[in-house]
């Protein structure tokens, strides 16, 4: 296959794709890599790959630059490049998450090597991710918070109205919805929760009812 093929191929995929020199200058840039990155072909062809992408891993270390780990698996003429993922620079400033995989193409009648380069855009997948991990922290730091508010007995039981109120509240209600439920008003509510705080020995709403589901009391 000559590399004029080749680039052409490359045009017919959704994914960003881009031919790179083992230097790391890019020859070819398709559609979709004008889409992803905001560059034209124009703009991107014959720059480097690593001064058009400045690719950061996720530390926050950077991992395009002219001797990346991919081009030194591709100069040791590894069979196989794992893909990965990485932070790369747009054309407008702004940064997105892309998992890259890599395939090697070897010009026979030049004896050139390429690099092809195939990228997507998983930034929606990443902010999932965090925030799957930013749940699972709050639900660990709840649980400990739940632990060590039942430790002490209450110093009084609770009213039905004080459980009434905590109950609204673990609902997801905020305090203006429990006071109109309740029909009372505002500092009447506040009154409440001192209370309840005081007889739960709880410092906040939140402690206190996790406090109340933790001893069952709602």
């Amino acid at each position: 296959m000559l590399e004029s093929e080749l680039f052409t191929l490359l045009q017919h995929t959704s994914d960003a794709a881009f031919s790179v020199t083992e230097e790391g200058e890019i020859l070819s840039w398709n559609k979709g890599a004008e889409r992803i990155f905001g560059y034209s072909a124009a703009e991107a062809v014959h720059k480097t790959c690593y001064e058009i992408l400045e690719g950061m891993g996720p530390l926050g270390t950077r991992v395009c630059h002219q001797h990346c780990s991919v081009a030194e698996c591709a100069a040791g003429n590894t069979t196989e490049i794992p893909n990965f993922d990485m932070s790369v620079k747009t054309r407008s400033g702004q940064r997105l998450w892309i998992n890259m995989s890599t395939l090697v193409f070897d010009n026979q009648r030049t004896g050139r090597r390429l690099l092809i380069h195939l990228a997507h855009d998983i930034t929606e997948q990443k902010k999932s991710e965090e925030l799957t991990h930013k749940m699972l922290d709050l639900s660990k730091q709840l649980s400990s918070v739940g632990e060590s508010s039942v430790r002490a007995e209450p110093i009084a039981p609770l009213s039905e109205q004080e459980k009434h109120v905590l109950r609204l509240f673990a609902e997801g209600k905020d305090s203006d919805e429990v006071a109109r439920t309740l029909e009372i008003s505002p500092q009447t509510l506040r009154n409440h929760l001192h209370h309840i705080n005081q007889k739960l020995r709880t410092h906040n709403r939140l402690e206190a009812v996790m406090n109340a589901i933790q001893r069952k009391l709602i």
